[in-house]
């Protein structure tokens, strides 16, 4: 049996999909659905893993390398920032050389920074390797929707979607759980060293069970300057969100980059009319369900990133669970997911998916206010009842988002439309937390000078209420070695109940935030050309 596919399509949505010639769908796994689908998803858990796992390993890195705090802040930042510049590039290159092969190199050069990390020596070498894990990471996730999108049929492409929208719900919200284990009982190079046997179990599948599928109309050449402008515009733009909170939102820093992104971004799009093949033909917003799509998915990440940041402070911090416990609080969350995208897939095969992209948004909102209503003393069920109804609300966003996305683009463009899904994602987390933080940073501010005064603390100076008003934003109290039990008993009510006035304000921004893409959601509708990858192989 061959390995490459070519499937005869203009993406147009109205003509019949193309049957493979060289492929031989009863004979042998190569090309099959659900084993490719088993296959890009041990990759793509890799990836969503370490998303968040690694936030449980900083500590004992720092410790171990004498990093300091900005030093292990980028071990985060310079991951991100490949991720999130090189995602819908990396997508481009799928289409071109074919998703199998994109895939491939993806899974390899992940796992092997992976491994570079664990046997790194100092912080540079982590922070190094780390921006290749994002640059391999960005390869991987565009291709493994584009691997989707050809290999199944549009009756079962939603089911499919739902199941990966899964194993990255789970794998996101199961990274403290396993980096707390990992951290605890082995060491923190553990958490990098994982990811070297995950991604030969991925590479072996991969090359037992992937097709290759490529559109007879895939770009042959490379918009190169347009790759420049959209990779230079995405730069300053996450630079700016992830500089804000250290330099400030009135910083003329943080404005030159946040205008110098818009340039860019403006620039591009010019480019992109005038090259014969561009990088992101601006045709492909034209159709609105896409647009109103990708939208969805920036609003859905701030609103679920940005307020769930707060949350594992909140454990963490006010409530005194360590990391285990505190990602164990989270199951209701990680389980509704886990249950609900495959059921969510189903349900917008049958109902398409507007009413349950907008009921999930809804739910989202409604989860969002309620974690507004939390306390320093709520106790686990209630919290429990937010966070279920929270994965319940995402789960069907996460696979009609993705589902509306690619559907909507032409086959050959489906790893362009993979990268846009993931790096609206990626931005709107970032915004999320980058908004909401400084949300949290300026209720903080407000309140704690008033709440301090008024618990008769003694009075701080500028400096030292600076450096208080920056531990009170994560929920730890500034107490001083030899302060007396009963100051101390004080410092912390104030400082948990200044954070939770400020937990609670970014909240409900959150659930504003939801509730508008609600509304959004109501543009969206099924995938035109998601017959054109009418997959090979039987279901």
């Amino acid at each position: 049996m061959t390995s490459q596919t070519t499937i005869d399509t203009t993406g147009s949505g109205d003509k019949a999909p193309a049957t493979p010639s060289d492929a031989t769908p009863d004979k042998g796994l190569r090309g099959h659905p659900w084993f490719t689908l088993i296959t890009v998803a041990v990759g793509v858990m890799m990836v969503a893993l370490d998303g968040t796992i690694v936030a449980i390993a900083n500590p004992a890195i720092q410790k171990d390398l004498g990093a300091t705090f900005a030093q292990v802040q980028w071990i985060t930042n310079g991951y991100f920032l490949a991720l999130a510049v090189s995602l819908i590039t990396a997508g481009k290159l799928g289409d071109r050389f074919g998703h199998r092969q994109t895939f491939l190199i993806g899974v390899v050069g992940f796992a092997a920074a992976s491994g570079a990390i664990g046997l790194s020596s100092s912080i540079g070498l982590v922070v190094t390797f780390r921006v290749f894990q994002g640059l391999f990471g960005a390869l991987l996730m565009p291709a493994a929707l584009g691997l989707l999108r050809a290999t199944f049929p549009a009756e079962k492409l939603n089911m499919a979607i739902g199941i990966w929208g899964m194993v990255i719900g789970a794998s996101t919200a199961g990274g403290p759980i396993l980096g707390g284990v990992l951290v605890e009982h082995v060491n923190w190079q553990s958490v990098f060293f994982i990811n070297v046997p995950v991604g030969i179990l991925a590479v072996v599948l991969g090359v037992v069970m992937l097709l290759d599928h490529r559109a007879e109309n895939a770009p042959r050449s490379f918009d190169l300057l347009g790759i420049a402008l959209l990779s230079a515009a995405m730069f300053c733009l996450v630079w700016a969100l992830i500089k804000a909170p250290e330099w400030g939102w009135g910083d003329g820093k943080t404005w030159a980059f946040v205008v110098a992104s818009v340039a860019g971004f403006a620039l591009f799009a010019f480019w992109e009319t005038k090259v014969r093949e561009p990088l992101i033909p601006l045709a492909l917003f034209r159709s609105v369900p896409l647009s109103a799509g990708v939208v969805l998915m920036v609003l859905m990440a701030i609103a679920f990133m940005g307020g769930l940041f707060f949350v594992t402070f909140y454990l963490q911090n006010v409530h005194g669970m360590s990391p285990i416990d505190a990602g164990l609080h989270l199951l209701p969350l990680t389980g509704m997911m886990i249950v609900g995208s495959p059921l969510a897939g189903a349900l917008i095969t049958k109902l398409g998916p507007r009413v349950p992209l907008a009921g999930g948004m809804a739910a989202t909102a409604i989860a969002m206010y309620g974690m507004s209503t939390l306390e320093t003393d709520t106790g686990s069920a209630v919290m429990s009842l937010w966070f279920a109804l929270l994965g319940l609300g995402l789960a069907p966003v996460m696979v009609g988002a993705t589902e509306v996305i690619v559907g909507n683009a032409p086959m050959e463009l489906s790893g362009v439309a993979g990268g846009l899904q993931q790096a609206a994602m990626q931005i709107g987390g970032s915004l999320g937390t980058a908004v909401l933080g400084a949300v949290m940073a300026s209720k903080v501010d407000s309140d704690l000078p008033v709440n301090w005064k008024d618990a008769g603390l003694p009075e701080l100076t500028p400096a030292q209420l600076d450096q208080a008003s920056e531990a009170v934003q994560v929920g730890v109290p500034p107490v001083q070695k030899g302060t007396p039990e009963a100051v101390v008993t004080k410092i912390t009510d104030v400082a948990h109940d200044t954070f939770i006035s400020g937990m609670s304000l970014a909240s409900l921004v959150a659930a504003g935030v939801a509730f508008v893409a609600v509304f959004v959601a109501l543009l969206t509708k099924r995938g035109e050309n998601a017959e054109a990858g009418a997959g090979v192989g039987h279901i």
